[in-house]
This record gives structure tokens, sequence and C-alpha cells, in this order.
């Protein structure tokens, strides 16, 4: 097992990473209520934010706590506001890995930030843990993601055919994966 019980300042050009904060629950709401955010996470698109409020920010205000998952928030540094998070988690024995997920709300998007956090948090993890691994899967219909993510290393493994169903069409999702040789060679150029 690994322990994420530390949980780290990470800053770049563009963004911070760090715990959560009870300012940044008007922001979370932003994402988590956002259609675009819904859509490319494969969430329920009737999902009523308000009827759950009380449990989600319960839910963050314990991230800081948990030691077999790292939770962090994306700071815009140019605004000084939370526009999304990433997350460590799901440990799998077996194959020495995690898994890997990004979420950019409305007010990050489009300049780099997803990049740049991403960038950050990989290289934390290579840096601080043994993984072998980090693993993710995006769905068909977000090419923004899969960009990012060919671009900081993650290469295709598999694809689960129809793995959601939104407006009447199915959607496959994309299983891919870093492996830490691949992060170690990678061309620092």
């Amino acid at each position: 097992m690994i322990d994420l019980g530390d949980k780290p300042l990470l800053e770049g050009e563009k963004v911070m990473l760090r715990s959560f904060k009870e300012e940044d629950f008007p922001f979370i709401k932003e994402c988590l209520t956002d259609y675009e955010v819904l859509k490319l996470t494969g969430s329920d698109m009737d999902f009523d934010f308000a009827e759950e409020e009380e449990t989600i920010v319960d839910w963050y205000r314990t991230r800081e706590l948990q030691t077999d998952r790292l939770d962090l928030a994306i700071v815009d540094l140019s605004q000084g506001i939370l526009v999304g998070e990433v997350v460590i988690n799901l440990y799998d024995e077996a194959k020495h890995s995690m898994n890997f997920r990004v979420l950019i709300g409305p007010k990050g998007r489009d300049r780099g930030l997803g990049t740049e956090a991403t960038q950050l948090i990989i290289d934390y993890i290579f840096n601080n843990t043994t993984l072998n691994q980090l693993t993710l899967s995006v769905l068909e219909f977000n090419p923004r993601a899969r960009h990012v993510y060919e671009k900081v290393g993650f290469m295709k493994e598999s694809i689960d055919k129809n793995e959601l169903e939104f407006e009447g069409k199915w959607i496959d999702s994309i299983n891919m994966k870093l492996i830490r040789e691949n992060w170690l060679n990678r061309d620092n150029t």
C-alpha cells in the first residue's frame, strides 16, 4: 500500500495544487454542476447538487485525512481561485499502480491549467512513491483531455466499447497508462 497521508503544496507557473479549504466550496459547486464537467466525466446529468450539498462539502473536508488517496485543489494563480481538482486513488496491489483523474471547471479551461496540474501531480507521485504506473479512463468524446494525457506520456492500453450512453449514443472509454520507466525516460527538452 502507498501512504499518501502527506498532502503536498505543489506550485507551477500557472497553478498551485493544495489541500481543499472552506473558501473553495462555492467553486467546487460551480465545477460539479457544470454541464461540460458532467458530460465529460460521464456523471448523471440530473444530478442535484442542492440535495447533496452538505454531504459533498463534508466529503471534501475529509480529503486531507485520507492516507490511501491524494485529492488536491487546482488553484489558478492568476485568479487565486479553485478551478478544479486532481485525484490519485484506487490502489491496485497486483500492479502497484493507482488511478489518476483531473477535473477542470469553467473558469479554468483552455489556458493550459489542466496540463500543468497533470504534470505537477504525476511528477510528485513518481518522485515521492514507488508506484509502477498510473492509469486512467477517458471518454472518447473528450479529445482535449486525451491530448493532455498523451502530451504528458500516457499511452492507450485498451478500449471499453459502449461504456456510456449519452443523448442516445454509445460512447467508448479509452483506458490509458503511464509507466514509471516511460516517465523516467521522457524527453525533457
